[in-house]
């Protein structure tokens, strides 16, 4: 059979690349072992063998000699299991029949009430069902657990948990089993991966248990899928009521992250389970760089969800605003950016030299004089190279004593460096922000008072705190402020493509609101999620992608209850095609990062807009079998498309062409050689909306101002009923640019009662 050692020499040597390149990314390794994830061919069983977990612990006993156990078993999402092994021993493990690869353990990280007003959900409820078929949709959030008290896991008037739920609600320390409800209806928890690799869970510093002692799992959950809860606030910023997008749809979290990371055999395991239970929407605020996706668990996990119609939604990651910078990029994903709310928590900083900057803050503890202050850079405070940053121990207190400090962005937390000024004596903070940040202002619950400024005001009262013999400052807080334009912009923060691993894909798929976002918080820690805070909030105000992400997990939820027959293909196509590029006026939405205009790259399709997502008009769908044909397309191996989705390894034809052009994504991505050239992409439409006659319309243009000739064909399509499908082709033409020049446009298909748009990407190589 293929799988019996049947891979190319190449292969071979990736296999152990990867292996070298796991040992110098810094994961956890005792007794020179570390974790790998083992994929086996389920139909490779050797026949002596009565089940399949009998032969997982007979290939790890003749490898290991018995030094090795079996973390996790995989049953569903993959087939295969989880060990600590050495190095040799898993390039052992790795050349046994059946075995198809041997994947090093990727340690992930977090990506870390206006809303549903902004989003237009409170004109648009009519348009989704209060039906049961809202309250029996399911969303799975794979996080670092659940406060289950909180009062957006409320049950009142919801029914009887769904028949076909197969989930749990699982005790532990500080946690009881029956702390689920109808609402929440389960909750678990996942750590041998973690404790394999870091030894036993610190109970002092974390619940074992579904509990949340960190605040993110509870917001993300609570942002998908929060009951409406009144009167919600942060320290009396952004009152109002609170809920989650999809406020009827039940939650069930599955805990894989703690204190020391998230690991990828728990994470897959939590998905396994999750897809087992009978989750509908899988939300996965969390990310680990990027490798190709048969070697990432998020993306082998979500491929097997995808197969079983469950909607994958993933943050892009906090690592903007340079190029290449997301994760989370297979085309079965929904890929999640960040922009902002037209709410913002204005606080005004005045200079002794009457120069007044604005900024943003969440403090409300006791205010500072209303006399000016002295005022001090921490540049100047300071013993240290590092001092500026207000890292710990680095202020002289005698310099800081009284005084407001200027302290710059960057390196340690925004927060923390309150603690380090309060320490020190220090009197308030201004937290400026550098060329890294440029103008992107994010609020936080300060533990002192304290402001956050742009790098244009912070340079200003650097060169006036180093000039001036006694400089002073003062900051008023000016509590909370709503309608302010433009917004959405794309926040700085939020990663940007192209997709490194396949640039044919256009990645983001689209934002979602993800700054200053109100939601549920844990009752473990504080606001600022330092640990020498001691203020206790029921909701909290942060921001990064993972608060983007499950507003379009819960917005997803909302189209599978009203659309139950939709894929997760067609869910996402609604969202894309139907978001927003521009604002009212046909000005494109800015990126507050290069205070333009943001291009694909940065935004993907646009900002979502669920009343429109709702009634689509036309979608492009997909299923398991056009992924293949994907796979097929960027030459991965037959082992490592079976690692990816169980599948044989003869779906790839000799006798056909595959292309990446061909997959129905709701996005264009053309690449060009320096010299010019041609690319013509295909594309097929789904009618689920009313019959009509859609006319189309095309243009691209590199940033030179120089045109790409987009050419359509047909250039009309009609439709009669709903399901009935129209294909069409593109055909992209450009002349030579200089390597690494970008182009951006938008395709768009419109009728009488839709539009259906789509970006489009063009790059030179």
């Amino acid at each position: 059979m293929w799988c019996h050692g049947r891979r190319s020499a190449l292969f071979a040597v990736a296999v152990a690349a990867a292996i070298v390149a796991a040992a110098a990314a810094g994961e956890v390794v005792h007794d020179g072992r570390r974790t790998y994830i083992v994929h086996c061919s389920h139909a490779a069983m050797p026949s002596e063998f009565a089940a399949h977990v009998d032969w997982y612990a007979s290939s790890l006993q003749s490898v290991s000699g018995g030094a090795a156990e079996v973390i996790y078993t995989y049953d569903t999402l993959l087939h295969g299991y989880s060990a600590r092994l050495t190095r040799a021993e898993a390039k052992a493990l790795e050349a046994q029949p059946g075995v198809l690869l041997v994947n090093p353990e990727t340690r992930y990280e977090l990506h870390t009430t206006r809303t549903p007003e902004f989003l237009g959900l409170d004109r648009a409820e009519a348009l989704f069902p209060e039906s049961n078929t809202a309250s029996d949709v399911i969303v799975g959030v794979l996080d670092t657990g659940v406060w289950p008290e909180r009062p957006s896991y409320d049950d009142a008037g919801f029914g009887p948990v769904p028949a076909g739920w197969k989930g749990k609600c699982e005790g532990g320390s500080d946690f009881n089993s029956s702390a689920c409800n109808r609402k929440l209806i389960g909750a678990r928890y996942f750590l041998a991966g973690y404790e394999a690799s870091k030894g036993p869970v610190d109970t002092t510093k974390e619940s074992r248990s579904p509990r949340d002692n960190d605040g993110h799992g509870t917001h993300t959950s609570s942002t998908a899928a929060g009951s409406a809860v009144r009167g919600a606030n942060l320290l009396g910023y952004a009152s109002g009521t609170a809920k989650g997008m999809a406020p009827r749809a039940r939650v069930a979290t599955y805990k894989v992250c703690w204190v020391g990371g998230c690991f990828s055999s728990d994470i897959l395991k939590g998905m396994e389970v999750a897809v087992a239970d009978g989750v509908d929407v899988l939300s996965l605020s969390l990310g680990g760089g990027t490798s190709d996706y048969y070697r990432d668990s998020i993306a082998v996990g979500a491929y097997s969800a995808m197969e079983r119609g469950i909607f994958v939604s993933c943050s892009a990651g906090n690592a903007g605003p340079g190029a290449a910078s997301l994760t989370n990029g297979a085309p079965w994903i929904t890929t999640v950016g960040a922009g902002t709310l037209d709410r913002g928590f204005p606080a005004y900083v005045t200079l002794g030299n009457g120069n007044k900057y604005n900024g943003v803050s969440l403090y409300n503890g006791k205010q500072l004089p209303t006399t000016p202050v002295p005022f001090v850079y921490a540049g100047n405070a300071s013993n240290s190279s590092m001092g500026a940053l207000c890292m710990t121990g680095t202020l002289i207190p005698a310099k800081v004593a009284g005084k407001i400090v200027l302290c710059d962005r960057g390196t340690n937390a925004r927060v923390q460096k309150g603690f380090v000024v309060r320490d020190a004596g220090g009197a308030g903070m201004v937290l400026a922000n550098t060329a890294a940040n440029g103008e992107e202002l994010v609020a936080d619950a300060h533990i002192l008072p304290g402001a956050g400024v742009g790098e244009r005001a912070g340079n200003a009262m650097r060169t006036y705190a180093s000039s001036d013999p006694k400089p002073t400052a003062n900051i008023v807080f000016a509590g909370t402020k709503v309608g302010i334009q433009p917004s959405p912009v794309v926040a700085a923060f939020s990663s940007r493509g192209p997709n490194t691993v396949t640039p044919g894909i256009l990645k983001p798929d689209l934002i979602a609101p993800g700054v200053n976002i109100l939601a549920a918080w844990s009752g473990s820690v504080g606001p600022s999620g330092i640990a020498g805070d001691d203020r206790r909030t029921s909701f909290n105000i942060i921001s990064g992608t993972s608060m983007s992400c499950p507003h379009v997990s819960g917005l997803a939820a909302l189209l599978r209850s009203a659309h139950q027959d939709w894929s997760p293909a067609a869910i996402r196509s609604a969202l894309m095609t139907t978001a927003y590029a521009a604002y009212p006026n046909g000005d494109g939405l800015l990126d507050v990062a290069t205070e333009r205009a943001a291009t694909p790259l940065d935004m993907g399709a646009g900002h979502v807009d669920p009343s429109k997502a709702v009634d689509p008009g036309l979608v492009y769908d997909l299923t398991a079998a056009d992924y293949l044909d994907f796979l097929c397309a960027i030459e991965y191996e037959p082992a490592q498309i079976a690692a990816l989705t169980k599948h044989s390894s003869d779906h790839c034809s000799p006798n056909r062409t595959y292309s990446v052009a061909a997959l129905n994504y709701p996005s264009f991505s053309a690449t060009f050689p320096a010299a010019g050239g041609t690319e013509k992409h295909t594309r097929t439409l789904t009618n689920v909306g009313k019959p009509g006659t859609y006319k189309v319309t095309a243009s691209a243009a590199a940033a030179s101002g120089t045109a790409i000739k987009v050419s359509v064909e047909p250039s009309t399509l009609s439709f009669s009923k709903v399901g009935e499908k129209r294909s069409y082709t593109v055909s992209f033409a450009a002349g030579g640019r200089p390597s690494g020049t970008n182009g951006f446009g938008r395709l768009v298909w419109s009728s009488d009662h839709h539009v259906v748009a789509s970006p489009i990407l063009a790059t030179w190589a």
